[in-house]
Order: structure tokens, then sequence, then C-alpha cells
């Protein structure tokens, strides 16, 4: 028998074996995984689900606090070269937005009907490409910045967690070169474990096509292991907090 019938015969072997349910694999000591039964998403979303609570043994600690979160987020971020700020009122929100803008010259934005990425783009006053509808790819290139709504900002990576529900679908976010990101305070979560309860919480069992976790702007080392920015996406990454 050749080696190419002997990998067709295993893989047709293989095929015979039905594979297990997601979360249902033995854990060690042949116990059920009960992390992603029904009972294990409501114990997750309450902060006591058992894989969680063993993530968190290896996971970078995270304060207790929201002080202590935040001012974690903002130093991750800081060291993500991601620009972040917390305003106190959606007056001071608007005035930054206003002059990032002018600094950079946008002529044209991209962004998405929701509360709050609706309300920063009002106070841009640039044309807008919405992307709720169908839109022209080669109008959102042309953009100078992507402007959307987040679903968590979590504390323990210093990461921005986008769907294509809550960001205005999937290129809003990576497409433009400045992606800017319009949170509120109640959205920061500690953790990477409480971020996946979120998802858990809000989306199932019909989950959003595209869900990433976003850690600082686009950047490559493959070259000669010098960072690049902006490779693959967003050179520049803003995340405003009211």
């Amino acid at each position: 028998m050749s080696e190419r019938k002997k990998i067709l015969a295993r893989i047709r072997e293989a095929l015979q074996t039905a594979a297990p349910r997601p979360g249902s694999h033995a854990e060690p000591g042949g116990k059920p995984h009960t992390g992603l039964t029904p009972g294990g998403i409501a114990a997750r979303s309450a902060g006591h689900d058992p894989a969680a609570s063993e993530a968190r043994r290896w996971l970078p600690k995270v304060g207790g606090s929201f002080e202590e979160q935040l001012a974690l987020f903002a130093q991750n971020a800081a060291d993500l070269k991601a620009n972040f700020q917390l305003f106190a009122s959606w007056q001071d929100l608007s005035t930054a937005l206003g002059q990032l803008r002018d600094a950079e010259n946008w002529q044209r934005v991209a962004s998405h009907q929701a509360e709050l990425s609706s309300q920063a783009c009002a106070a841009l006053d640039r044309p807008v490409c919405w992307t709720d509808r169908g839109y022209d790819v080669l109008a959102m290139e042309q953009c100078d910045a992507g402007v959307t709504e987040c679903d968590a900002l979590i504390a323990q990576t210093g990461s921005v967690l986008v769907t294509s529900r809550s960001a205005g679908g999937r290129a809003l976010s990576v497409l433009p070169p400045h992606h800017v990101v319009i949170a509120r305070r109640s959205q920061l979560v500690a953790d990477l474990p409480a971020a996946f309860a979120l998802l858990q919480a809000k989306y199932a069992p019909e989950f959003p096509s595209m869900m990433s976790f976003i850690t600082g702007p686009s950047r490559t080392g493959d070259i000669e292991r010098i960072l690049v920015l902006g490779a693959h996406g967003p050179k520049k990454l803003t995340i405003f907090c009211v």
C-alpha cells in the first residue's frame, strides 16, 4: 500500500469516530467538563464557573475595584501603543474628538448607526460612510478613520472586544487607518473569563459571525524582527471612554 493510500485510510478511519460536542470533553479524573453546558453558562456569568476559576489561577492578576481595573487597562493600552482617554462628560469627549479630527485633518469617516457612534460622528461634523446597509468598499477605503462602539474593554490585557454586531460589521474596525472606539465606563470588565461570560450572556446561542479581541493597533515583526504598525489593519487605535 502506498503512503498516499495509508494516509487516506487513516482519515477514513478517523471520520468514523464522532467528535465530542463542545463542552462535553472529560476533565482529568474522568469528570465531564461543564464550562459550556447551560448550567455552566449561567455559572460563568455569575463568576462561579470552575473553568473560569481555573483559568484565573494562571492568567495575570487583576485588581478587584473599578479604579484598579481602570488603571490597569490604561497602562496596558499605553504599553500596546493605543491612545486611551477617560472623560467626565460627553462634552469633553466631543471636544477631544474635534481636536483629533483637526490634528489629523480628517475629511471623511466611516461608522455605524448606534447611540455613541452616531453622537461621535455628529460631533466630528464630517461626511460619514455608514456600514449598516450596503456601502461602497472603495468609499470606506478613502475614509481617514473608522468610529465604532464595542462590547467590552478588558483590563487584564488592554484589549477591546468587538463583534460584527457591536462594531458595524467586519470591515469597519479593520479597513480605515485609524480605529476610534467609543465606550462606556460600564463596559470595563476585569479579565478574559469575564469577557467570554459577557459574550455568552449577550449572544448565546446565536453568536455573531465575527468576534475579535483588538489588542493595540495592527502590528508585525516578521521582517528583521522590527516592529511595524499598520501592516494588516489600522495603524492607530484610539479608545475614548465616558
